[in-house]
């Protein structure tokens, strides 16, 4: 597919695209996830090439396929958008009982109705998980997710972010605290494959590099990060799936409208300093040390 312009950008998604857990440098209480920093790719690139950029973010924490699909699509075609970022199915590879097939379905209707209006399409992968303890056993229907996505990207011409492939991701230092959802690294990491894949920048290298080795944590940090992060993030979340409940109930998109985007290109890498990262180094209490899951409610 050529490298093109796109001037009405719209991310759908859930917490993976509101960037949750990554907090925005210029909006106090807000989050500036991948979907974020690949806006500030595309309006440099816009810039560049003198045309206007507008972007919103109707992404919600904790949305099933269903959700996104559906109410979220309606109202980013209401935003007549040129490209729309599609990030699901995460959630429901995550539930007790979920048919990938019905998931992927979801998601093909989904794409065939943006594309019926011209625009264009980047769909995203799941993360592997395999290494992760606690949710490794869904790996497997985080690959059968991704081979159907990989199915409808070939029949309708879409962009792929292949987060699967991303193997620094499979660091826990690319991972939060809460260990299911990207840090900031992860999130910059994320976006600048996107910007790649677009077309919209030809950094093919940093973002696929290796973070430096970090220190392993003894034993005894280990089961004493392990007990912090279950009470913590664990606990709270197992709470909500008995009440039926989702992080973000009440929780409205954080940007409704189609508007111009004043954060800067932030290339993955640029939060390491010597050997260690700016947003710590997997060693704080709660904080991770292995790969966290796809992200849940």
């Amino acid at each position: 597919m050529e490298t093109r312009t796109w001037e009405r950008f719209v991310a759908v998604g859930d917490s993976f695209t509101e960037g949750l857990m990554d907090p925005s440098p210029d909006q106090p209480g807000a989050f500036a996830g991948w979907a974020d920093r690949l806006a500030a790719y595309l309006a440099a690139h816009n810039a560049q090439a003198g045309a206007e950029f507008g972007y919103a973010n109707l992404a919600i924490r904790g949305r099933l396929i269903a959700d996104v699909a559906g109410p979220q699509v309606d109202a980013a075609l209401e935003l007549t958008p040129d490209l729309v970022s599609f990030c699901a199915g995460g959630n429901d590879c995550l539930r007790a009982k979920v048919s990938i097939d019905d998931v992927v379905d979801q998601l093909e209707d989904a794409v065939i109705r943006i594309k019926e209006t011209g625009a264009d399409v980047l769909l995203v992968t799941s993360p592997n998980v395999s290494e992760s303890p606690i949710v490794g056993r869904v790996n497997p229907r985080m690959a059968e997710f991704t081979a159907g996505l990989w199915g409808v990207a070939s029949r309708h011409e879409c962009y792929v972010l292949d987060l699967w492939n991303l193997r620094p991701l499979r660091d826990p230092r690319m991972w939060a605290e809460d260990r299911i959802h990207f840090s900031p690294e992860g999130h910059a990491r994320i976006a600048a494959q996107a910007a790649y894949t677009l077309g919209v920048s030809e950094d093919a290298e940093s973002w696929r590099e290796p973070l430096p080795a970090a220190s392993p944590l003894s034993r005894w940090e280990s089961l004493a990060a392990d007990r912090e992060w279950a009470r913590t993030h664990l606990r709270p979340w197992i709470v909500r799936r008995i009440r039926g409940q989702s992080s973000g109930d009440g929780i409205a998109p954080k940007r409704p409208r189609i508007a111009p985007l004043t954060l800067e290109p932030e290339q993955g890498g640029e939060r390491e300093r010597g050997g260690e990262r700016e947003q710590g180094d997997g060693h704080e209490p709660g904080g991770s040390t292995r790969p966290g899951p796809s992200a849940p409610a």
